[in-house]
């Protein structure tokens, strides 16, 4: 079983002026799957902030894969790829790659994700959308390739290549 950590970064929602839907949906496609949510919290959109809780995660509770869930937009506020990627020890862009490219056949505007990929340690962190629609739809689209890249990021697998 991998472990996950559900990360919603949100000025509204931080400020209890707008319900975490989207987290709620993370936890429950990822309970759904197998996956054991050692902590879902909300934050506010400071760069600062998300690496402390992005290197809490990685570094002290372990998680596996830790999803944000909002920041990845143009506006002044959103600085969650930034973050994201002053905490890497790797990229692993191909899985927000994935998620714009089938986003692209719902909506133009996932052209318009700044969404980030990457590992830390022994920590795949993945930026999802904000909204609570393209979040479900991101994240049910790369559940079950997921699963492969935990295993070798773990080295709990081997191989990749097909027959």
């Amino acid at each position: 079983m991998f472990t996950a950590f559900v990360l919603t970064v949100s000025d509204k929602g931080s400020a209890g002026q707008r319900v975490d839907e989207s987290g709620e949906i993370i936890v429950e496609i990822l309970k759904n799957n197998g996956y054991k949510v050692i902590d879902k919290i909300i934050i506010p959109d400071e760069i600062k902030i998300i690496e402390e809780k992005l290197k809490y995660a990685s570094d002290v509770l372990n998680a596996n894969l830790i999803l944000t869930t909002g920041g990845t937009g143009f506006s002044k506020r959103d600085v969650t790829p930034e973050a994201t990627l002053n905490v890497k020890t790797k990229l692993a862009f191909g899985i927000c790659d994935a998620i714009r490219l089938y986003s692209l056949t719902i909506t133009k505007k996932a052209m318009l994700s700044r969404a980030v990929s990457v590992i830390r340690n022994d920590s795949l962190i993945i930026n999802l959308p904000g909204s609570p629609k393209a979040v479900k739809e991101a994240l049910e689209y790369i559940i079950d390739p997921l699963k492969h890249g935990l295993e070798i990021m773990l080295g709990k697998a081997y191989e990749c290549a097909r027959k």
